[in-house]
């Protein structure tokens, strides 16, 4: 992984910083928070330059890198450090791009890149959660314990292509692609929702923690295809025999407004799971979803977390009913900005940047 200290040591000469990103996910809100910030944007391109942009005029970057592969992004270092250039990352970019390059690209982005090592390994996810006092399903550890409804997924951000359910074994050994790494959880019943927290270490008002403050700038539930419509089909056994096999591929969002009586237990969830983290690995910084269940009881848990800008974020570019309350209008993806934005006014990018 690149050092911090070499990252401090190339944000000496940054005097006008271009936010870029890889075009995919959520880079639209990305590049429209960054000019509303007052920041020049770079979008990186894979293979050629994206038309679609140019019906989003408030969201085009100023200008693009067309590479042919996420691998040759490595390769422009140099060049996206001549530019100045902060990289923000999301899932797409991680994912596709894999956590460990990524972790060594010598270009400054947004958040601490230590998370990534906890966030891309399921077990180290458990027990940075677990540890935090996060109430989270009950894991299996073998398929064949599996004696109840479960949810297997595989390791990484995969926009849902990675999961499954199974009810035994057999339906495991169904199922499961060989080769790839995952994790079994029992199958909780109940409602999922995708909570969006933003973590500053700046903040000194509003729900502070030991350092900085947390704030919640949405929720959102997720279109799954083909899980969302097989029910009308009939039982997952039937379309097995089929060759009908259930997926959860993330298709679009929807926005969540929680009950009222939920938000306490959701922001004591999300602190615990920063104050963890900064014992854990200094801290992770800026956009994180805790990925949830809320039973019949109104009891949550959590069965996931990504430690960065989520694409449920998406729908909340112009405020959402709980970033308006605290400033109306803001983003996810502004909310980065302004981060950075604060850090570079404050002499402090390094404690933001890594």
């Amino acid at each position: 992984m690149v050092t911090r200290k070499a990252i401090a040591s190339i944000l000496e000469d940054y005097e006008d910083i271009v936010v870029a990103t890889v075009c995919s996910h959520s880079s639209l809100q990305i590049f429209h928070g960054a000019r509303q910030e007052g920041f020049r944007t770079l979008g990186i391109a894979i293979g050629q330059r994206p038309r679609f942009y140019d019906a989003f005029p408030l969201a085009k970057p100023d200008e693009f890198l067309i590479v042919d592969s996420y691998a040759d992004i490595l390769d422009q270092a140099d060049d996206l450090v001549a530019r100045q250039a902060v990289t923000v990352p999301h899932g797409s970019f991680v994912e596709y791009m894999g956590a460990d390059v990524f972790a060594k690209l010598p270009i400054p982005t947004f958040g601490n890149r230590e998370v990534l090592r906890w966030e891309s390994d399921r077990d180290k996810q458990r027990e940075w959660l677990t540890s935090a006092g996060v109430p989270m399903p009950l894991k299996i550890e073998h398929p064949k314990d599996i004696d109840r409804p479960v949810f297997v997924k595989y390791y990484g951000a995969k926009g849902g292509r990675g999961s499954f359910i199974a009810k035994n074994y057999e339906d495991f050994r169904e199922s499961i692609q060989p080769g790839m790494k995952f994790t079994i959880q029992e199958y909780v019943v109940g409602t999922r929702y995708y909570i969006h927290y933003f973590y500053s270490p700046f903040a000194t008002s509003g729900y502070t923690l030991s350092k900085g403050g947390l704030e919640m700038l949405g929720v959102d539930r997720r279109d799954e295809a083909n899980i969302d419509e097989m029910y009308k089909l009939g039982a997952q056994e039937a379309l097995r025999k089929m060759g009908l096999l259930p997926t959860f591929v993330v298709t679009g969002n929807m926005p969540v407004v929680l009950r009222e009586s939920l938000l306490p237990k959701a922001f004591e969830m999300g602190e615990r799971t920063v104050e963890r983290s900064i014992a854990l690995f200094g801290g992770m910084i800026g956009p994180f979803c805790l990925e949830t269940i809320v039973s019949d009881q109104l009891e949550f848990k959590v069965f996931e977390i990504s430690t960065r800008i989520v694409a449920g974020t998406n729908l909340f570019i112009g405020g959402s009913p709980y970033a308006d309350l605290a400033e109306p209008g803001m983003s996810t993806g502004r909310r980065i900005a302004r981060e950075i934005r604060v850090a570079q006014k404050q002499g402090r990018l390094a404690d933001v940047l890594s």
